[in-house]
């Protein structure tokens, strides 16, 4: 309980996390927002046409709820991660990671507190966010353009409570990367690169490329959240998520390894 306390202190006491927060809750609520007004746009566009007799040329986009918390669940993650990762690296920048381990001599405690208050923040936070840009996308995009906007079934579920688990699991990997790599750039350049950029690139490989895909472990987290992006997987959604934890539970074991055997 102490070490949760002395964490807590440290996160609540600094201006880096409440900034992240704002960033997170602006790119959540806004680009739900953002998407239900596109749909309502593009629906009243292709309704005009079609009653001035005219071809719209494109379908009506009819955002999904996978699509309207794609703020949360994506650029709001990305925040989520640098906050995790900048609550490690910090305190290696400052020297402050050596008066931590004389205090708490159990290294693998600290690395695991932080994930874990950090992460139930995080998860917390991303539940709150993922309902509120849900209604705030059908809200703004109206019946017509709102129709696939349901909670309904277990795919559209899964959207809305698989981001606070996706979240939870990204932070103790931003953790773990962090504790490895020590440095705030490195770590941040990792977490961001890996899975907006990093993973992509494997389609320009032809086949072979696409036989990796199934394997890559933010590929999987997207499927477990309801966007597979074409990649045919060898298992489910289910399969997925246990595939992207047990690669999140390697590499913070690694990290675990590593900070017990390296000076501080």
């Amino acid at each position: 309980m102490s070490v949760l306390a002395a964490e807590r202190i440290k996160l609540t006491s600094t201006k880096s996390p409440w900034w992240c927060t704002a960033i997170i809750v602006a790119l959540g609520l806004g680009i739900g927002a953002v998407i239900g007004i596109t749909a309502k746009s593009t629906v009243t566009t292709v309704q005009n046409d079609i009653a001035a007799g005219n071809d719209p040329g494109f379908e009506p986009y009819l955002p999904t709820l996978a699509d309207a918390v794609a703020g949360v669940s994506g650029f709001g993650v990305l925040v989520l991660m640098i906050l995790a990762a900048l609550s490690i690296t910090s305190e290696y920048r400052f020297g402050i990671i050596r008066t931590t381990f004389q205090a708490i001599p159990s290294r693998a405690s600290v690395l695991g507190v932080k994930a874990l208050l950090i992460g139930v923040f995080g998860a917390v936070l991303s539940l709150v966010l993922t309902l509120g840009a849900f209604y705030i996308a059908k809200a703004t995009a109206g019946p017509d353009a709102g129709a696939a906007l349901v909670l309904e079934g277990s795919d559209a579920w899964r959207a809305v409570y698989g981001v606070p688990i996706y979240a939870f699991l990204c932070v103790v990997l931003a953790v773990g990367v962090g504790a490895l790599l020590r440095q705030s750039a490195a770590a941040i350049a990792l977490l961001l690169l890996w899975p907006l950029l990093i993973e992509s690139l494997f389609n320009l490989f032809g086949s072979i490329g696409r036989d990796i895909m199934p394997f890559l472990p933010f590929m999987n987290a997207n499927n477990f959240l309801g966007s597979p992006g074409g990649v045919e997987y060898h298992w489910g959604p289910w399969g997925s998520l246990a595939y992207f934890a047990a690669f999140v539970a390697v590499v913070f074991g690694a990290a675990v390894v590593v900070v017990n055997k390296r000076d501080a």
